[in-house]
């Protein structure tokens, strides 16, 4: 029987969080454990190929079992980009936060109204505790006051900006073009466009309210806690707006 000695104390207890960690990873999401179950699956019919010693179907799980690990780092990037993004929500939280006038309100709303009747798609992302620095950094800098006409010049179609979000942070849009991590929650509708996928992604790893206006049909959609709302009646947009920014 082999001493035991601190250190392979420390390298068990080492390799145990490890495998706790990856276990609660792969767990974390129903897209994360399918696609490791499939891995899984090529992994066992390797290891029943080599015991079977089957002469033809060794040689490509060769290849395959090679190339298999940088495959599935691949594959989960998105997923791990998602979880850093939840370790930096809470990281970034702002004891001191400002929150948009009135004024500021009433040119979102007028703005938003607008691009709905026009049915040119939107994104503006409100922010509050939670800084959005990390997206806004990627983003074009902007710096101005927010004001109807700006907003609806950045996502008039065919403009260079148009495709992003605007982040606004109290009276002011730091800037545009601004992307996010598009969500995977499976519970949405598949029929869900990127631009409310990426307004429902924001919302999961910050607190801010996200507008989303629909190309296609108009509908505004609010997305805040991970949840998104469409508005039914166009007046609700200010009861929102009022709310969040108190």
């Amino acid at each position: 029987m082999p001493n035991i000695t601190l250190n392979l104390v420390i390298e068990f207890y080492l390799i145990f969080i490890f495998s706790l960690f990856i276990l609660r990873f792969i767990t974390s999401s129903k897209r994360l454990v399918a696609i490791s179950t499939v891995f899984a699956f090529i992994y066992g019919l390797s290891a029943l190929v080599y015991w079977l010693q089957l002469p033809i179907l060794m040689p490509l799980f060769d290849y395959l079992i090679y190339w298999l690990p940088l495959v599935y780092i691949i594959v989960i990037v998105p997923d791990m980009r998602l979880a850093i993004d939840l370790a930096w929500k809470k990281q970034s939280k702002k004891d001191d936060f400002e929150m948009g006038s009135d004024i500021t309100k009433l040119e979102i709303f007028d703005a938003v109204q607008h691009l709905s009747t026009q049915k040119t798609g939107a994104l503006i992302t409100i922010e509050k505790h939670n800084t959005l620095d990390q997206y806004s950094e990627r983003a074009v800098s902007l710096h101005s006051k927010v004001s109807k006409e700006l907003l609806i010049n950045i996502f008039t179609p065919l403009t260079p900006l148009h495709d992003g979000a605007v982040i606004i942070r109290g009276d002011e849009i730091v800037c545009a073009g601004a992307y996010y991590v598009l969500s995977e929650n499976e519970k949405v509708e598949s029929t869900m466009g990127s631009r409310h996928r990426a307004g429902l992604g924001i919302s999961e790893v910050t607190d801010s309210l996200t507008i989303v206006v629909s190309e296609e049909t108009g509908n505004i959609s609010i997305a805040i806690e991970g949840i998104l709302v469409r508005l039914n009646e166009k007046e609700k947009l200010m009861e929102y707006l009022n709310t969040f920014m108190k």
